[in-house]
């Protein structure tokens, strides 16, 4: 159940890692989308510049509106002395005649006004609203020339342009978003690809030392982690940012005092942002860490859950559940809670700007500096300064987690692999292999610290049957695993026909043997694929022979399907079944070894009896390594290698061995002692 291994550890790392570093990475492994990713910032820049541009349409229209809703006594006083000049005429002002009774009328309400208001007393709001009701009871041609009016068309052509450019603006962001879409997409499936790859490139020591569930973690959580951080985060920081800069711009152009107010007050909250930054990126990468720790626990309790429930280990195992969930927990309590506390105080920063852009805005205007429109205009720049701000905030906050897992993505991608191959030329075809396999003083550890195979040699012949047995930490299944070139050796060689497997492929080395393992593993598929596993034009004919050859054909008979009968761990299949299956998928292999480790461990008496004789017919022809505690199995073995303590100590056949009445002996004897 559990996945320890040589030199086992925790998977994951456990201490924080450098965020800037982080992202550096991750965007320099993104150098294939750089195209696309420039295509959307273009786009997202250009968008910016179309929503940036509506502010100054804005004030434009709300100055024409307050031209329309205002009196201006410097045009009453200009058109005062106008028609005052020829009393006793008609005059043209504006396109409009103004008849002699007319101009009487405006001159009398123009004494009155005087006579109320005074000459040198201030303009207040009770003598405007004394002229707004002078001016509705002077004659229609007066007031058509005096009276505020809005002009209409250019308010209407302001409007228009404005809707244009919002709806330019939103098409571009929609592309913009349907890119970076493809990019996130595209870059998980090419993470997931690698990582793909990565398993198969990988030495059998990376996955003694880590376990199951934390790797799973990786291909699955982390990668999903980065996607969805990702096109979240990267959309908004490119538009917002392009957003966030245009305004900018655009504040600066039109008043430099209340663009630095703006800036200043928006500023404010970047030092608390920063410091929130800091704090919660070990947060989030203890968070994925976590995380994987959980999975690897869950995937050891699945994976062995009849021994759990066996040996009442329910209380344990949730016990050490609740325990890792607990850790999992408090990493998301202070990551969300750090980071969610950027948008806040984000949005306070951007209500001071308000306030501050209002007053700032305010005294100018009462200097005549600015007009109302540009506060107009100013407080829709603080939102779009402001609000960018906030999501950015929130984006990086939110590309934490994307960090933190992309980390430990690129901590696996970046794994040490096998030695590469590209120097071999030599290919073997396995139909021309005699069978001959000589060990040469093969020496091998796990690491440096430790020799677990100190001084091995032996020859094993065409057709022979080799036994390999010994207590158990040996080094059996090790001999095997550098037979197949699962590790490389330290030193020594092993020869195959006269050919080190130094000079050989792994594939090539993979392709000379089948190997029937204690552990039998049923695929997700039918009766026949799983026979037939990674093997093609193989006819149902010839899977019937190697069945009856192995004695499962009545088994696929008793099935309702027979050969395409669905068959995976759920369904009932006893061990001796699985083992059957698994002589006969290598039966298929053809191959000139074969590698029988413990194979009949797992399975009782009469089970043992049955999957012997299949065995005995897979072993015909070939040369067989078998590794068994049950030595009677393999009392007819053309040699017998007694291992302890990584080297030979014995050699023979069952009967020579017995009669040196040594370790061997001890050995066997001991499996009828009481």
């Amino acid at each position: 159940m559990f996945n320890g291994g040589p030199g086992g550890r925790r998977g994951g790392q456990e201490t924080a890692k450098n965020f800037g570093k982080a992202l550096r990475r991750m965007l320099t492994e993104m150098r294939t989308y750089y195209v696309l990713i420039a295509i959307a910032m273009a786009m997202s820049i250009v968008g910016s510049i179309l929503s940036v541009i509506t502010p100054d349409k804005l004030a434009n229209i709300t100055d024409e509106i307050s031209a329309g809703l205002v009196i201006d006594r410097d045009k009453i006083g200009n058109v005062t002395q106008e028609l005052m000049t020829n009393p006793n005429e008609n005059s043209v002002i504006d396109g409009i005649t103004v008849t002699p009774k007319d101009k009487f009328a405006f001159a009398s309400t123009l004494k009155e006004l005087q006579a109320e208001m005074g000459e040198t007393k201030e303009f207040s709001q009770e003598d405007a609203l004394r002229l707004y009701r002078a001016i509705d009871e002077l004659p229609e041609s007066i007031q058509a020339i005096i009276k505020p009016k809005m002009n209409l068309d250019i308010i209407w052509s302001l409007a228009f342009l404005m809707i244009a450019l919002y709806i330019a603006s939103a098409i571009l962001e929609y592309l913009e978003g349907f890119i970076l879409a493809r990019v996130t997409a595209g870059f998980a499936r090419d993470l997931r690809n690698r990582i793909s790859h990565k398993v198969n490139q990988l030495p059998l020591r990376y996955f003694d030392r880590n376990q199951i569930g934390d790797t799973l973690s990786r291909v699955t959580n982390d990668v999903d982690s980065v996607s969805s951080s990702i096109d979240n985060s990267f959309s908004t920081i490119i538009g917002d940012g392009s957003l966030l800069l245009g305004s900018l711009a655009m504040m600066l152009i039109t008043n430099w005092i209340m663009a630095v107010v703006a800036i200043v007050s928006s500023l404010f909250g970047f030092v608390f942002m920063a410091a929130i930054l800091k704090k919660s990126q070990k947060y989030f990468m203890q968070r994925q860490v976590e995380l994987g720790n959980m999975n690897a626990h869950i995937e050891e309790v699945y994976s062995g859950i009849a021994v759990v429930k066996a040996y009442d280990g329910k209380e344990t195992a949730d016990r050490k559940f609740n325990k890792l969930n607990k850790k999992i927990r408090n990493a998301n309590l202070h990551s969300q809670f750090l980071s969610g506390l950027m948008h806040p105080i984000m949005a306070f920063t951007g209500n001071l700007g308000y306030v501050a852009v209002c007053v700032t805005g305010a005294i100018l205007t009462m200097n005549g500096m600015i007009s109302f429109g540009v506060i107009i205009a100013f407080i829709t720049y603080t939102r779009l300064f402001s609000s960018p701000l906030s999501r950015i905030a929130q984006a990086v906050g939110n590309l934490q987690p994307a960090a933190a897992a992309s980390e430990r993505v690129f901590e696996f991608i970046d794994e040490e692999e096998m030695a590469s191959e590209q120097h071999i030329n030599h290919r073997i075809d396995k139909t021309a292999i005699l069978g001959n396999i000589e060990f040469d003083h093969v020496k091998f550890g796990y690491d440096d610290k430790k020799t677990i195979i100190k001084d091995f040699s032996a020859k094993a012949k065409a057709g022979q049957k080799i036994a390999i047995v010994g207590p158990t930490g040996a080094g059996k299944t090790t001999m095997v695993n550098l037979l197949m070139k699962f590790y490389d050796i330290k030193a020594g060689d092993i020869r195959i026909d006269g050919i080190s497997t130094k000079d050989i492929a792994r594939a090539d080395v993979h392709s000379l043997f089948t190997m029937v393992l204690q552990d039998t593993w049923m695929f997700s598929g039918t009766v026949r694929e799983n026979i037939v596993y990674n093997h093609k034009n193989v006819d149902d004919k010839r899977i019937m022979q190697i069945c009856d050859t192995v004695g499962l054909s009545h088994f696929i008979k008793t099935l309702p399907k027979g050969l395409d009968t669905d068959m995976n761990e759920s369904e009932s299949i006893s061990a001796g079944q699985k083992q059957l299956i698994t002589i006969a998928r290598g039966m298929v292999e053809d191959a000139p070894f074969l590698i029988l480790d413990e194979a009949t461990s797992n399975v009782d008496t009469r089970t043992e009896e049955l999957v012997q004789k299949a065995m005995d017919k897979l072993m015909e022809g070939r040369t067989s390594f078998i590794i068994a505690h049950r030595l009677s199995t393999i009392k007819n073995a053309d040699l017998i290698l007694v291992m302890n303590d990584g080297n030979i100590i014995e050699t023979g056949n069952h009967k020579q061995l017995m009669a040196k009445n040594g370790f061997y002996a001890d050995l066997y004897n001991s499996q009828f002692a009481l």
